[in-house]
């Protein structure tokens, strides 16, 4: 049997959707046992590609991505049994993952404190949607609200007079989703030290907050909200995008100095640029920003994206195309740096799948397994719980598994 860093570990997944599941996901690649425990109508990302807009022979992408190398098992928490159940494999497990609304915690004994007097060495991660305290602990949310939308995002992420930016699918969940997994790994390390369990607990809010940190510090160190807007209404002619002669963009950024600047211009072909706006500081470009964009903007339609890329390379200078997302699924340094990992397991029917970012020389991972169908592994579970076929029975007649 393979040996893996968290071989032996248990992990109850007792989520739903992305965040917190694709956290012990990653737990399992590192070796952890993942054990989902479902409701009987199963999870939502099981069913999520119903409303994707793809043909009528799509695949259940997003839990092939998120659902992987676990197992399953359905139970109807409402019952006595079903808790019982629950009980029986929280006494047993290293970590707790959840997700689920704290009003239902609160119904169902399920918060941190109800389950540490069964297993005080659990390591209980807790991710929420504004967090575990305050007036809007009980709001209901996914990531497009508490994560894209509160975090400012949103407001921050348009052009001047048009709509609020959305996010996109899992935008926010995949970066929280590493914020629990880190959370979790910190707190087993204290408990290897001390053999103390701890509360994990991290929230959708928080992730979108630290994602915008650098303008939001800004904002609490006296920082004008408006200049931020203003900056993405008028960008700074080195950060901003151009569009070239094949409808594609190119994104400039970080040119620092005046010198680097000079390059630019050079690779342009334009250097007469420097003395028509008359720049002899850096600073310079700032009061003329709106009128030396719009002459880098002609030079730029003069020649596709794939040209500039190649003379900007002969420069050295920080630039990219704006990718498309069609374009990722085929990217050579995506796949060469294990971004996407081409599965080996049969049953997985997608060529490649996208890989969480973690990647350590030392630390060998599970290859992606197929994630589980609907209480596929009940019974083998239950068994290890020491279940006999009769009780196992018994439970399935009832509907609780």
């Amino acid at each position: 049997m393979d040996s893996y860093l968290f071989s032996g570990l248990k992990v109850l997944d007792v989520a739903t959707v992305i965040a917190a599941p694709a956290a012990a996901m990653i737990l399992a690649e590192f070796g952890a046992d993942v054990i989902k425990i479902e409701s009987p109508e199963g999870d939502l990302l099981r069913r999520i590609e119903a409303i994707s807009g793809l043909p009528e022979d799509k695949q259940d992408y997003m839990w092939q991505l998120d659902g992987r190398n676990k197992r399953s098992i359905a139970l109807d928490l409402k019952t006595e049994e079903g808790m019982a159940v629950m009980h029986q494999l929280v006494s047993e497990c290293d970590v707790f993952i959840t997700n689920q609304p704290f009003p239902l915690r609160d119904k169902l004994g399920l918060n941190y404190e109800d389950l540490k007097l069964i297993n005080p060495k659990m390591v209980y991660a807790s991710l929420s949607a504004y967090g575990e305290h305050g007036p809007e602990r009980d709001r209901k949310a996914f990531d497009q609200l508490a994560y894209w939308a509160r975090g400012g995002q949103m407001d921050l992420m348009r052009d001047k007079g048009s709509r609020p930016v959305q996010g996109l699918a899992g935008m926010g969940d995949h970066p929280t989703s590493l914020a629990i997994y880190s959370g979790i790994v910190t707190a087993l390390l204290q408990r290897e030290r001390t053999g103390e369990g701890g509360l994990v607990h991290t929230s959708l809010m928080a992730n979108g907050i630290w994602s915008n940190g650098s303008t939001i510090q800004a904002m609490i160190g006296g920082g004008n909200g408006d200049f931020f807007r203003e900056e993405r209404h008028t960008p700074r002619v080195q950060l901003r995008v151009y569009r070239c002669s094949d409808d594609r963009w190119l994104q400039l950024n970080m040119l620092r100095s005046l010198d680097e600047f000079d390059a630019l211009v050079i690779a342009l072909d334009a250097p007469d640029l420097m003395y028509r706006f008359e720049l002899s500081e850096f600073e310079d470009l700032l009061d003329v920003r709106v009128e030396f964009g719009e002459a880098l903007e002609k030079i730029f339609m003069t020649r596709s994206s794939s040209e500039w890329l190649d003379i900007f390379a002969l420069h050295d200078i920080p630039i990219n195309r704006v990718g498309k997302v069609e374009e990722i699924v085929g990217d050579e340094q995506a796949i060469q740096n294990e971004m996407l990992v081409k599965p080996n397991d049969p049953e997985i029917t997608m060529p490649f799948l996208v890989k969480h970012p973690i990647q350590i020389s030392s630390v060998p991972q599970v290859e992606p397994k197929r994630s589980p169908r609907l209480s596929e592994h009940a019974e083998e579970i239950l068994q290890e719980l020491g279940y006999d076929e009769i009780g196992i029975q018994k439970l399935r007649s009832k509907g609780v598994i």
